[in-house]
């Protein structure tokens, strides 16, 4: 589906495709993951604003954001492109077998935020900062992840972001949706995988559920999440009971 007038398309990322070096055959992971396949077999288009990705441990979609990500040039661990250097290489070779339409004229700069290296960036970033720079180390981890928001999501570009809820309280969640979403009314483009109702509900936002379906696009109210933690919310004991031993 094409969006808006092609002339002023400035998407970073108009669709995700097969490279030339992808697997012709789906065993090897994790094109064997159903999301990842389907991603490599038929690509997938990524529309303007802030696209959501929601699944369960294991479905790909923290895989398909690291991917992208490090197929746009955004270091593995967490950052931009000024910022490779790297601990210990955990990524799968995924964003080597990925292709990336760009518009013409789109914006290079991006940021990645992956809620299990951000300790590496802080250190990174405390290395070479200025007497201005936000000290991130002495922060709490929440109130440091506050502060990339506030001073690193500032610019059109691609935002790569795997789980950033991990971190955030509700009212810092609820900053997060503001963030993204004027974020996108800038222009910016957001790929974020959660497994957060709140920012699921993302206004404007495209959500695609991640599954062994595969990639489909659905409705907040649709969500399995959404199901989940209304009835839970409602009567814990519900699914409390399946795992917690009476006796």
């Amino acid at each position: 589906m094409m969006t808006g007038d092609p002339l002023r398309d400035r998407r970073p990322v108009r669709r995700v495709k097969a490279s030339a070096s992808a697997p012709r055959t789906f065993r090897q992971w994790p094109a064997s993951i159903p999301a990842v396949a389907q991603v490599l077999r038929e690509g997938l288009e990524l529309r303007p604003g802030v696209t959501l990705l929601v699944g369960e441990n294991g479905s790909g979609k923290s895989t398909l954001v690291e991917a992208l990500a490090m197929a746009f040039g955004l270091a593995a661990e967490g950052g931009t492109r000024n910022a490779q250097q790297g601990t210990r290489a955990t990524e799968s070779p995924l964003h080597e077998w990925l292709a990336l339409e760009r518009a013409a004229g789109a914006p290079r700069w991006g940021f990645f935020l992956r809620a299990e290296t951000m300790h590496g960036y802080f250190t990174r970033q405390e290395s070479f900062s200025t007497d201005r720079d936000p000290v991130f180390h002495e922060m709490s981890h929440g109130e440091s992840f506050l502060e990339v928001l506030r001073t690193r999501f500032d610019s059109p570009g691609l935002y790569c972001l795997d789980e950033p809820e991990a971190a955030l309280s509700f009212s810092a969640q609820l900053a997060l949706v503001g963030t993204l979403h004027d974020l996108a009314s800038a222009g910016a483009q957001i790929v974020c995988a959660t497994h957060s109702p709140l920012l699921a509900a993302t206004p404007g936002a495209q959500i695609l559920e991640i599954g062994p379906w595969g990639v489909r696009p659905t409705a907040w109210e649709d969500l399995e999440l959404v199901t989940h933690w209304r009835r839970y919310l409602e009567t814990p004991m519900r699914y409390l009971r399946h795992v917690i031993d009476p006796h």
